[in-house]
């Protein structure tokens, strides 16, 4: 599935046109007053094919562009965005900005990162692989997807199709302290959903597989055959009732586990003092055995960059270590308002790892023996206060180490300061589709609220 060809083609702006827009932005807002500015110039393109019992459903191509810049008098802010990118629509857009900070008011946090902290080398990370895929080829994979899942078990009784996405950008960014850095990227992927069962008795999953390069996303078959089995594995599905017993949240949702905390320790929820994780640095957060990296620099990593939203050079990072909090997500406001300094997350987490453990899943529902494997979750009940964790789920009953029946209609409840701590093991079947990354984690002791 692997096709190159020279970004300079694929794009509508060359990198230095971009690169010369956001320089005259800067030079125009110093000109008409701005003590600092910032800008960012951007394009991209996409491509998507979805296909259902075999005919084409949708076929859909998109390209946009956009630029914004954000300017600085004294400690007074102002930003302002357009799509269109002629002169006088940048000047337009400089002078929009300019008159919004004249009426905002001053704020001591406000302002570029120190100059010191900015990336003055940007490594290639490798992160763009354009994906030359002619409309009638991208049709044929998603009817080999979709055919796939129809073929695996005659009990798929219907589908919501198979679905090919390209997608393509390159950014440029620039600020007046003289750093000015971007580069192309590109996301693939390939998704397929179908329904098992009739009438009342049907179920639905699906499956899928991102890659910054399409040859790295799983063969297309195989992703059908696997939102396949798990539709089938689903029908049946039980009730419980209500207990307490140790729960496995599979590796295809664990990383949501990963997404709380990281919402927990960032700048915002710190400084507005709106999380559950407040004043807990350097203290005992996660099980013991427990570590997790923030990694920028992973080759074609799907969250990895040289630098970070606003230019800030980035570096791996020891967050939680042997359980113990070591690190936040800031970027230079944030970290101004803490009294801290940037630690180069301006946009948010990198390439999160959660370290494994040495257990297959198979291992980890042997360790738990009796008790609930979450497959997919439900609903927003996640207190970022307080830490009350309370979500509808689907997944399935285990006894004696093997899994027995599906089950559904269920909630399951704790409060995420118990459940990271209560962290038996982390599974090693970790799954690369997102910017955090995790095995399937077993946790201790939660609430299943069933019948």
């Amino acid at each position: 599935m692997k096709a190159l060809v020279h970004h300079t083609s694929r794009f509508s702006h060359t990198d230095a046109a971009l690169r010369h827009i956001a320089q005259d932005m800067l030079a125009y807002a110093k000109q008409r007053g701005a003590t600092a500015a910032s800008a960012e110039v951007s394009e991209g393109f996409g491509q998507a094919v979805t296909v259902r019992h075999g005919e084409v459903e949708t076929i859909e191509y998109n390209r946009d562009k956009g630029l914004g810049i954000t300017v600085y008098i004294g400690q007074q802010r102002g930003n302002a965005s357009t799509s269109d990118f002629s002169p006088q629509a940048i000047r337009d857009t400089v002078d929009a900005a300019l008159s919004i900070a004249r009426y905002t008011a001053k704020d001591d946090c406000s302002g570029l990162p120190d100059a010191d902290k900015l990336a003055r080398k940007h490594v290639d990370l490798d992160l763009y692989h354009p994906w030359v895929l002619p409309v009638e080829d991208a049709i044929a994979l998603a009817q080999e997807c979709e055919q796939a899942a129809l073929d695996t078990d005659k009990r798929i009784s219907n589908s919501e199709g198979a679905t090919v996405n390209v997608h393509e950008a390159q950014f440029i960014t620039a600020n007046s302290l003289g750093f000015i850095g971007g580069y192309p990227t590109s996301r693939h992927s390939v998704s397929c959903a179908v329904i098992a069962g009739k009438d009342d008795a049907m179920e639905r999953d699906y499956w899928y597989s991102v890659a910054r390069n399409a040859s790295e996303i799983v063969e297309v078959k195989q992703i059908g055959r696997i939102a396949a089995e798990r539709t089938v594995r689903r029908l049946k599905a039980r009730q419980l009732d209500t207990m307490q017993v140790p729960v496995i949240f599979e590796a295809s949702i664990a990383a949501s586990l990963l997404g709380h905390f990281v919402g927990a320790v960032s700048g915002g929820s710190l400084y507005r003092k709106s999380s559950f994780l407040l004043d807990k640095m350097d203290q005992q957060i996660f099980a013991p055995h427990i570590n997790i990296q923030d990694i920028p620099d992973i080759p074609r990593g799907l969250a990895s960059s040289p630098f970070d939203d606003e230019g800030v050079q980035v570096q791996r990072r020891t967050i939680v270590e042997d359980g113990v909090l070591r690190g936040y997500f800031l970027g230079s406001y944030a970290a101004r308002k803490l009294g801290l300094s940037t630690t180069g997350n301006a946009g948010g987490n990198h390439n999160l790892i959660l370290q494994s453990g040495e257990l297959d899943f198979a291992g980890l529902v042997k360790t738990m023996s009796r008790g609930l494997v979450v497959t997919e979750l439900m609903g927003q009940g996640v207190n970022g206060v307080t830490g009350d964790y309370s979500r509808g789920a689907a997944g399935f009953w285990v006894e004696n180490g093997e899994i027995q029946y599906p089950v559904q209609e269920i909630t399951i409840a704790g409060n995420l300061k118990d459940m990271y701590r209560n962290i038996v093991a982390v599974g090693n079947d970790v799954l690369v589709a997102g910017s955090r990354q995790s095995g399937s984690i077993l946790v201790e002791g939660m609430t299943v609220a069933g019948r």
